[in-house]
């Protein structure tokens, strides 16, 4: 599974479920048991479903409704100080949700 779909079909693996979501989001939308659900099916079903080496296949789920996301997505040149605060802060917060759940 992986999002870095030329890097990961250039070094050659045997199977890809490539989803084009934002780097490190590979296996499904963050708190989306569902995308994460369909992510891990359709990357297991390769498994059956490969029919030669170097095989991708692409996942149908989107990340957004426009690609517009692709743009703008870590590209902190267009914000302000305190716009990257808040965003930092938010980063922060689900990261402290995640390891809290974790125990």
């Amino acid at each position: 599974m992986g999002c870095a779909r030329d890097i990961v079909e250039n070094a050659g693996v045997p199977r890809f479920w490539w989803s084009d979501f934002p780097l490190g989001h590979s296996a499904g939308k963050p708190f989306d048991a569902a995308s994460q659900q369909q992510t891990l099916a359709g990357a297991l079903a390769l498994f059956d479903t490969a029919t030669g080496p170097r095989t991708t296949q692409v996942s149908p789920q989107i990340w957004a409704d426009d690609d517009a996301w692709k743009a703008d997505f870590m590209d902190v040149s267009k914000l302000d100080d305190a716009a990257i605060a808040k965003l930092r802060a938010s980063h922060e917060a689900v990261r402290a949700t995640a390891r809290a759940k974790q125990l």
